[in-house]
């Protein structure tokens, strides 16, 4: 009787932290770090961050670029979430970098930097659930074009309409699943991070193996080549900055790890562990991904023919098609590893959903958006934020009305996402490397000296990967080829700032507590 009133007594380290912080323990603890793992995998995701975007980036300086490019933007990425690690020990909440950037900036700059990372990063995963809705439709478009007899034998091309519909057909299931309770979420999470490593692997071996021809080693790893006369850019340097987008858009997402912490047994060291590893997996897998299409391409050219079977709309779709017809003169294996790679986009939306509630819960919770009072309602039965994840879903669905008129939709879209998630990156990281020494509390996982140079790495990094989401993607600059983020994110940006100028700083204190009596040795 007395051990199991010792074990009842036992208080999780995450939550202890949590009390001193001043908040109490009010979603479910019970994720481990398994379960937290394949959620902040999923929500990085293995394909849905190359797929969309590996043809562009191909198109701008050839393989070479796209190749080592990854590698190049995986070592940086390293600097950001071993920095984002350190914070997550320290301050295992589910406002995450929304809280880490009030306490980090101190009392005097702690509401506008909260206020900032906040909005930046809800934004940024609002509209990151925008970006899977948005591929996945374009992979379901390939997988009915092929089905249907490809564009070549009088397949069915899904119109805009049929687009928009697949679009807020997703959005809307991944709402539905983020109302029950946290263990299906979970366990969805789990079967995606198999769904990818096993789905990964298979295409990784499958596609070189299956194509008829696979390009040499001297053309996947140092051929370069731009492309001006498609583009319209003829410097090569910035083919260069360009082509790395790819990589740059799909390095990103390991935070998810610590939007679950208050729901996560052991927080400061399973949090660190879950980002670290995210990025580790994602950096060997996306590769190797990259690879695998890279070398199995047959036609270069052909694969942007607007005549071709995919109607050159999606290079991932062509290069599968031709490699499986080519061997079997048959369409089937492209369309069941499209399938596949569909998978993929399904259960990383569900991801992005679910961090995307929980920083919106979290805002809610310190009254810093409008109806603060709607949002941050707890369901009764299932204790997840379920009113934040409906939210989420009709600004999503709003995001993806333009694919009725523009065609430019992604891009955009791709822009917003990047520039608000890797933005509220930003203002933690910079807190924390000019903040005294003395005045940080760290956790079980600590850089020690080698914060401030780490942390500026990862700040300059994180500045660089904001300023070229801005720039224009193709020349010469039409309404139809303008990178319309600046406009989208100044005019969001300033409406937010200018509302913090004249109401919101006068009441906004940034993460509120809900502890009255908490313990405070003067460090955060």
């Amino acid at each position: 009787m007395d051990g199991e009133r010792g074990e009842a007594l036992v208080v999780d380290s995450g939550e202890k932290r949590l009390n001193e912080l001043g908040y109490k323990q009010e979603l479910r603890r019970e994720m481990t770090l398994f379960k937290t793992l394949a959620i902040s995998f999923s929500t990085m995701t293995l394909f849905t961050g190359i797929t969309p975007l590996y043809g562009t980036s191909l198109q701008y300086a050839g393989p070479a670029s796209l190749v080592w490019g990854w590698v190049v933007v995986s070592f940086f990425t390293w600097f950001v979430g071993v920095a984002m690690a350190e914070i997550c020990s320290s301050f295992p909440t589910t406002g995450s970098l929304y809280f880490w950037a009030a306490h980090l900036a101190g009392p005097v700059w702690g509401p506008l930097a909260s206020w900032c990372c906040a909005w930046l990063e809800a934004i940024g995963l609002i509209a990151g659930i925008g970006t899977q809705a948005y591929a996945g439709s374009q992979v379901l478009q390939s997988i009915i074009l092929l089905c249907t007899g490809t564009n070549t034998g009088g397949g069915y091309l899904a119109p805009r309409w049929l687009f928009l519909v697949m679009y807020i057909g997703l959005t809307l299931i991944w709402a539905v699943l983020n109302t029950f309770a946290l263990e299906v979420i979970a366990f969805l999470d789990v079967i995606s991070m198999w769904w990818q490593v096993i789905g990964g692997t298979v295409i990784v071996v499958m596609l070189p193996l299956v194509a008829k021809t696979t390009q040499p080693a001297s053309y996947v790893f140092t051929h370069f080549q731009t492309a001006p006369e498609v583009t319209g850019i003829s410097s090569g340097a910035y083919a260069v900055v360009l082509s790395f987008l790819v990589s740059q858009y799909s390095l990103y997402g390991y935070d998810a790890a610590a939007h679950l912490t208050e729901e996560t047994k052991g927080a400061d060291k399973n949090g660190p562990i879950a980002i670290l590893s995210s990025i580790g997996i994602i950096s060997v897998f996306g590769w190797a991904y990259i690879l695998a299409l890279t070398f199995s391409i047959q036609d270069f050219s052909y694969l942007y023919n607007p005549n071709n079977e995919t109607a050159g709309t999606f290079v991932p779709a062509q290069i599968l098609y031709d490699a499986f017809h080519g061997r079997y003169h048959s369409s089937a294996g492209a369309i069941v590893l499209l399938f596949v790679i569909w998978g993929s986009f399904f259960f990383g939306g569900l991801s992005i959903t679910t961090s995307a509630a929980r920083v919106v819960y979290a805002l809610s919770r310190d009254r810093g958006i409008p109806f603060s009072s709607v949002w941050r309602r707890i369901h009764p039965r299932h204790k997840v934020p379920a009113n934040a994840v409906w939210l989420c879903a009709a600004v999503c669905a709003l995001l993806g009305l333009p694919i009725l008129r523009i065609n430019v939709v992604f891009t955009a879209i791709t822009s917003v996402a990047t520039i608000g998630w890797v933005g509220g990156y930003a203002v933690p990281i910079f807190a924390r490397m000019v903040m005294r020494e003395e005045d940080f509390r760290p956790g079980p996982f600590y850089l020690g000296a080698a914060s401030r140079p780490v942390c500026l790495v990862a700040f300059l990094w994180i500045c660089y990967t904001c300023a070229v989401f801005l720039l224009p993607t193709s020349y010469p600059i039409r309404m139809d080829t303008f990178n319309y983020a600046p406009i989208a994110l100044g005019v969001c940006l300033g409406l937010i700032m200018l509302w913090w100028a004249l109401d919101a700083r006068k009441w906004f204190k940034g993460p509120v507590r809900n502890i009255d009596d908490h313990n405070s040795n003067g460090k955060v």
